[in-house]
């Protein structure tokens, strides 16, 4: 029997006015993955966030974590949860460590016993310097390294890169899989796709507040096309009916084309009848099932909410 989603949101509707910022958002978040949430700025993930931690009353649907109601039960859920945001504010006359242990405190957790020392290393973050001093990259990391020092079960991070440098994102994606193996949930929200596609077991991308797709990458990715480059022998003298095969180009010998997953193998078929000489393929990145996602006519940052 499978487990309870960590978090399950159904049907979220959340309106701001006239603007419709959840328009039946549907999300499952499973025990133990990196689940990404995608979308871009506008589009409904830090909405859904707040719903999630109790921030604020959404306007229909459902949504649970740990199978409790956020805006009931949210002492509850953030006994068991840590959370960074985008933009991360701190009291501007603690230093960096002692903000960190006061987040652990609010927690109810004893700075000692956490891995706090060996995060402060990773990051390269100077504990001592007063938070005024602090870069929008130092802050993210007082964040981080509060959020990740405990063994929370659940992590909620809200484009939580936001002003880190590339080594430090490679240091953040490495806690993030280090805590997946140790059984930790993570929702990832993100317009980052190469962060996204590194880390995620799973996808969600929304628009106008509304899910689009989901799914894993690789299950995402059976559903488009991929693109295929190949030099061949001889010149084909016609072209065979491949089901899924679209924009197919020859010239001097080169045969390219992108070709949905049932036209793959008469597709190899017919290019080694041709002699294949090279060939490369590949998949669709994130990236490209992002735009497709988004390919609809429309506004991503919410639309019009019906009138009463």
């Amino acid at each position: 029997m499978d487990a309870a989603p960590v978090i399950q949101v159904q049907g979220l509707v959340k309106d701001f006015g006239r603007v419709r910022a959840l328009d039946g958002l549907d999300l499952t978040v499973a025990p133990g993955e990196i689940h990404g949430f995608l979308g871009p700025n506008g589009a409904g993930k830090s909405t859904t966030i707040r719903a999630l931690l109790g921030l604020l009353r959404t306007d229909g649907g459902s949504a649970s974590v740990f199978g409790l109601d956020p805006w009931r039960d949210g002492v509850e859920i953030h006994r068991r949860l840590a959370y960074v945001p985008g933009d991360v504010s701190l009291w501007p006359n603690l230093s960096g460590g002692e903000v960190i242990d006061l987040l652990l405190r609010m927690r109810g957790i004893r700075p000692a016993s956490t891995r706090r020392a060996e995060l402060l290393e990773r990051f390269e973050l100077d504990p001592a310097k007063r938070s005024r001093t602090y870069s929008k990259g130092n802050r993210q990391k007082v964040a981080l390294v509060a959020a990740l020092a405990d063994d929370a079960p659940l992590l909620i991070l809200d484009e939580p890169t936001a002003g880190l440098d590339p080594l430090m994102e490679h240091v953040f994606r490495e806690c993030l899989r280090e805590r997946r193996e140790g059984g930790t949930t993570i929702l990832l929200s993100s317009h980052i796709l190469s962060e996204v596609e590194a880390v995620c077991d799973r996808v969600t991308i929304i628009r106008e507040g509304r899910a689009v797709e989901r799914g894993t990458l690789a299950e995402l990715r059976h559903l488009r096309r991929t693109k295929v480059r190949a030099e061949v022998a001889r010149e084909p003298d016609g072209w065979p009916e491949i089901p899924g095969l679209h924009d197919l180009s020859v010239h001097d010998h080169v045969v390219s084309c992108t070709v949905e997953a049932e036209g793959m193998a008469p597709l190899l078929a017919e290019l080694n009848r041709l002699g294949v000489v090279s060939l490369t393929s590949a998949p669709p990145s994130l990236e490209e099932l992002f735009m497709e996602a988004y390919r609809s006519p429309g506004r991503a940052e919410g639309r019009t909410a019906p009138r009463p």
